[in-house]
């Protein structure tokens, strides 16, 4: 890989309540903590599939 990865900004955009425990678990994981919250993280595989399995719940961008 190279030195500098690119950032993906993921903000939580629906409430956790009815949501599954793993996927609550992965909202945390994200370090989101309530709607609205953001976090800047680096663009790895590990990332992109805990995005892809709460797509639901966030909003991702640049």
């Amino acid at each position: 890989m190279s030195g500098k990865q690119k950032r993906i900004k993921v903000t939580l955009i629906r409430s956790l309540i009815g949501t599954k425990k793993t996927h609550r678990a992965i909202v945390h994981g994200l370090g989101l903590r309530r709607i609205n919250s953001s976090a800047e993280l680096e663009n790895t595989p590990a990332v992109q599939g805990m995005i892809n399995k709460i797509s639901y719940l966030v909003k991702c961008g640049i």
